[in-house]
């Protein structure tokens, strides 16, 4: 059964078992990430809480941080929804964004399917 991932990133160990293949990347709206949402394996870092906050705050998402995050080893079939920003600064001594962090930030979601 093919699995649907949500991270903030792809990473090579995640298409290991693969060999050559082929990756589909194509462009979500919000409202298709809600649409997927209730199947989605979050692959998140706790220690990115503020940056969830944030897509939570902005768009309403609830995507849940597992305590430990999942070791994805991606097969056919399989796809991974990547949240990408840009704007947002590096928290170095404070542990959440402000709001207008936030608003002034961009999020783009895209879905990245293993063919």
């Amino acid at each position: 059964m093919a699995k649907t991932y949500f991270g903030f990133a792809l990473a090579d160990s995640m298409f290991a078992g693969l060999g050559d293949t082929t990756i589909r990347r194509h462009s979500l709206t919000v409202d298709e990430v809600k649409e997927l949402e209730s199947s989605l394996i979050p692959c998140l870092n706790p220690s990115h809480e503020a940056t969830i906050q944030a897509m939570r705050s902005r768009f309403g998402l609830d995507i849940q941080i597992p305590a430990t995050p999942p070791r994805v080893a991606l097969e056919r079939g399989d796809s991974v929804v990547v949240m990408g920003v840009r704007g947002l600064p590096r928290l170095t001594d404070r542990h959440e964004y402000t709001e207008a962090e936030v608003a002034a930030a961009s999020f783009a979601f895209t879905l990245y399917s293993v063919e």
